[in-house]
């Protein structure tokens, strides 16, 4: 009997649950850009920082619209710039995620940008090692959702937490109401 191929959960939404109480991940919408046998990587979405690209990672500023913030993209490496972009027809992302979305690895000069539709630069990433994440999904610290392109650039990131589960139907309107600290309920 062949084996079935690893379900990969690239392109999903990982929206935290109330029972998930790491500090850094509750409350969070995490996009998952790579999803292997070896482990998975992806970047928190609604955790704008109150610093400007330009002010922050100046090389980037120029990808990003004027002004725009910079994110904190997770707990590891969060000195490391991550870039999150919407491409244009023709162009391709060095990782892809989903459709036109992907992320710009390495070095990324200004020629890439008459590629870029728009884009979000984060200050490091979300990682699991080797089942962390399948773990984590067992015991009930996720939902998955199907991303889609305006939860990347939501224009009201720290909303997003909520909205997703909102959308997911009735069963999640409970779970959408419950603040970030428990106490304050």
């Amino acid at each position: 009997m062949a084996s079935s191929p690893f379900p990969s959960l690239r392109g999903q939404l990982l929206v935290s649950t109330p029972s998930l109480h790491d500090p850094s991940f509750r409350h969070t919408v995490v996009l998952v850009g790579e999803h292997t046998p070896d482990g998975a990587l992806g970047v928190i979405l609604n955790r704008p920082l109150k610093l400007r690209v330009e002010e922050g990672i100046p090389q980037l500023a120029p990808l990003v619209e004027p002004g725009a913030l910079l994110f904190e993209g997770g707990p590891v490496h969060p000195t490391s710039p991550v870039l999150l972009a919407e491409f244009r027809e023709g162009w391709a992302p060095d990782l892809p995620v989903f459709g036109r979305v992907g992320f710009l690895t390495g070095e990324v000069s200004e020629q890439v940008l008459p590629g870029i539709e728009r884009a979000r630069v984060y200050a490091g990433y979300a990682g699991w090692g080797d089942g962390q994440l399948e773990g984590e999904l067992a015991e009930g610290a996720w939902v998955l959702d199907p991303a889609r392109v305006g939860d990347l650039f939501a224009d009201d990131p720290e909303g997003l937490w909520r909205q997703v589960l909102l959308r997911k139907g009735p069963g999640f309107e409970e779970m959408a109401r419950v603040p970030f600290d428990p106490r304050m309920n």
